[in-house]
């Protein structure tokens, strides 16, 4: 055990977990990040941000300006049958791998004074006498408040036998997603949604002229191509001729592509055993509903303003979790919503066609979709 108590320990160092330690930080919080990999590293993400958080950002300190990062302003959208859908990005975004954001956090947070534990994985929170005990390959430590940022499945997640964990796979819980670095050609200000069979695929250029491709898929898929990611690719995603042409003409950066399994849309709980969940942890965000590293980020400040409050008692660990729960649901609710309901649309070729091809005849009722799955800058 540690004789060192922190105020706040933050279990994952994406960036809710790097976020919200940055924001406790310069609170004046002493404050603690396990994160199990060691900086820098990738992330099977879409790594796409909306303009939505770029104040937010600053107020970290990252100045997305001086990195010349590709500001992304139109949206294409195809289906399974080629037809294809344009349009502009009223808020828009910017392109920048996980890679390199999660390491220029971490960097502000160290020198913020966040004492990071990288290769570090926690087994156990024991929460007793109002206060958590950590448990980790690094030891125990002790902290006044705990925070799960600890993305889409997690060994916690199984010892604490959350709902989404025991529930039988059904269309919302049982994704795989594969994501590449490539080199190609395509519009440094767009960015692509390519449907195909039980699943979508997004690519749009990050930092070094490079262009993040990732997709998700049902596990069905892959086991029809007898679980191999490149038969997949050749013969259920390239019969959408764009991906086609996407996978024949690009270059692959990575020596073999970066796969995750088991992944849930499910609702889940925003605190278990008094630990408050942010991002992934909160509830998995479908590309189709807005974007998710800016809402991971938009929690980690709503979480923040909540512990901040408890720290200086203002008020009671009780009232701190209820408020992080409400804020939480109030900001993000119908963004979530929204995005199940519109993934229930992209699975059968023939619903997806149906469905592009109305959103194409109506532009009013695309941009009304985009708007309801997007955030106001926060």
């Amino acid at each position: 055990m540690h004789d060192s108590i922190y105020d706040t320990a933050i279990i994952g160092g994406g960036l809710a977990g790097l976020s919200l330690s940055i924001l406790l930080a310069q609170k004046g919080a002493k404050v603690i990040l396990f994160e199990k990999e060691q900086y820098p590293f990738h992330k099977v993400c879409g790594e796409y941000i909306s303009l939505e958080s770029k104040d937010f950002l600053h107020g970290l300190g990252l100045d997305i300006e001086e990195l010349e990062l590709p500001i992304i302003t139109k949206l294409v959208v195809t289906a399974p049958d080629g037809t294809q859908l344009n349009q502009d990005l009223d808020l828009g975004g910017f392109g920048i791998s996980r890679f390199t954001l999660d390491q220029y956090l971490k960097n502000i947070a160290e020198q913020k004074g966040v004492t990071v534990l990288e290769n570090c994985k926690v087994t156990d929170t024991v929460f007793t006498d109002n206060m958590f005990t950590i448990k980790n390959n690094s030891g125990d430590f002790q902290a006044k408040v705990c925070c799960g940022c600890f993305g889409k499945r997690s060994n916690l997640d199984i010892r604490w036998k959350r709902p989404f964990v025991k529930q039988v796979n059904n269309k919302l819980s049982n994704y795989i997603g594969v994501k590449y670095h490539i080199r190609t050609k395509f519009p440094d200000d767009t960015i692509a949604l390519h449907n195909f069979k039980n699943g979508y695929c997004g690519i749009s250029r990050i930092e070094e002229n490079k262009y993040c491709l990732c997709y998700l898929t049902n596990a069905q898929n892959l086991k029809e191509s007898n679980n191999s990611i490149e038969e997949m690719e050749k013969n259920i995603l390239s019969k959408n001729i764009y991906l086609k042409e996407i996978f024949e003409r690009s270059e692959k950066l990575y020596q073999s592509p970066l796969s995750i399994s088991q992944v849930s849309f499910i609702k889940k709980s925003r605190v278990e055993n008094h630990v408050l969940l942010l991002g992934d942890a909160a509830g998995m965000i479908t590309p189709l509903c807005g974007n998710g590293m800016s809402m991971a980020m938009h929690g980690a400040k709503i979480a923040a303003e909540n512990i901040a409050d408890f720290l200086q008692a203002k008020i009671s660990r009780q009232k701190m979790e209820h408020s992080y729960d409400e804020q939480w649901k109030k900001e993000f609710s119908s963004r979530l919503r929204t995005g199940r309901i519109i993934q229930r649309f992209f699975g059968k070729n023939w619903t997806t066609n149906l469905f592009i091809k109305v959103m194409k005849l109506f532009p009013s009722l695309t941009k009304f979709i985009i708007q309801k799955t997007h955030g106001k800058p926060f």
